[in-house]
């Protein structure tokens, strides 16, 4: 299946008898159909190109999957995508989390949007990163709110994402 990017953002068209797109969103819930395409992020479609369900072409040449990484390297996000690959790899259903002040929100397997409520915010942070108290209190806030549980993934060194499940309890 060939996708165009431009501008960070992966679109699929979507061609009479050609409903594979169509699928991708309904059956796998990736990225975002409207009525003639669909636009995945570059990070689902990377992930997408390296399980080789995907073709990736930037102004009619098709791109190697090393310079789709290497563009998301520039972008400061490969950390994201490292946690985004490990957790579809899983099963999860992935999707945005802007609005709650996360990167992903989590769905188990056989569920999604529409069907069920999210069960975790998804928070990525490198080993090497500093936290702020408040800031990490409102993430847990925020979690706790929207009747969420945090998952903070953390990047280390190595590349390796370790997950911490963090829950509000009171004293």
């Amino acid at each position: 299946m060939r996708g165009d990017l431009c501008e960070g953002i992966v679109t699929i068209k979507i061609e009479e008898g050609n409903q594979r797109a169509v699928s991708l969103n309904q059956k796998s819930q990736f990225g975002k159909l409207s009525e003639d395409c669909l636009e995945l992020s570059i990070i689902e479609a990377c992930y997408l190109m390296e399980s080789g369900r995907l073709d990736i072409y930037e102004n009619d040449k098709k791109c190697d999957v090393n310079y789709i990484i290497d563009l998301i390297k520039e972008d400061e996000i490969y950390g994201k995508y490292l946690v985004y690959r490990d957790l579809k790899n899983r099963g999860y259903i992935i999707k945005t989390g802007f609005k709650y002040g996360s990167e992903f929100r989590l769905y188990e397997r056989g569920t999604g949007p529409g069907h069920a409520h999210s069960d975790f915010l998804v928070k990525v942070l490198y080993e090497t990163n500093e936290v702020n108290v408040l800031d990490f209190a409102s993430y847990v806030r925020v979690s706790h709110g929207v009747n969420k549980k945090l998952l903070l993934a953390v990047v280390d060194d190595d590349l390796d994402v370790t997950y911490y499940n963090i829950e509000w309890t009171r004293p």
